[in-house]
């Protein structure tokens, strides 16, 4: 059996110009142990004390020395032009991860949203390209998994699923 290297090691924000790099989704950016494969073909065993959610610059320090740096894929996305104060709002209402921009949001495509966004005014443009929302608001880098102070969901309290859809309760997070 060959043995290969393991990254148990992340820097963040590594900064390097690597010529080995990892092209993951904004989905497989959130991991903890893992075999990655690079783009030259070399395979690592990710193995890292906790789940982390990696961004697009992140490096990993292998065993063998060697670093790996972490690069956001493309992906289907929508860019959301329009009232952004208001559709904001409404997005982040939903848990729904999203990129900021000055003149524009971006979300992962989804239904039940891009109806929804359209029905408030949106102007909706479909396409690819890397994926990186803002992080939590509470410094975890994702914003699904956050404490809803006790109150219930009534059964959809599963927040690997994104609060897709018309998600209407208060949300004391004081």
């Amino acid at each position: 059996m060959t043995d290969i290297p393991t990254a148990r090691i992340l820097h963040r924000q590594g900064g390097a110009v690597l010529s080995e790099c990892v092209l993951l989704d904004y989905t497989a950016r959130l991991l903890r142990r893992k075999r990655l494969t690079t783009n030259t073909g070399l395979s690592f065993l990710v193995d890292l004390a906790q789940t982390t959610s990696l961004n697009d610059g992140d490096v990993f320090e292998l065993s063998n020395a060697r670093r790996v740096v972490v690069r956001a894929a493309e992906e289907a996305v929508i860019k959301i032009t329009g009232d952004l104060p208001r559709l904001a709002w409404h997005i982040g209402n939903r848990h729904t991860p999203c990129q900021i921009a000055a003149d524009h949001l971006i979300i992962s495509r989804d239904p039940v949203l891009e109806a929804m966004l359209a029905n408030l005014g949106a102007t909706l443009h479909i396409t690819r390209q890397p994926f990186c929302p803002e992080g939590g608001a509470y410094g975890h880098g994702r914003t699904m998994g956050h404490d809803h102070g006790g109150h219930d969901h009534g059964g959809h309290d599963n927040h690997d699923f994104q609060h897709s859809g018309f998600h209407i309760h208060p949300h004391p997070h004081g």
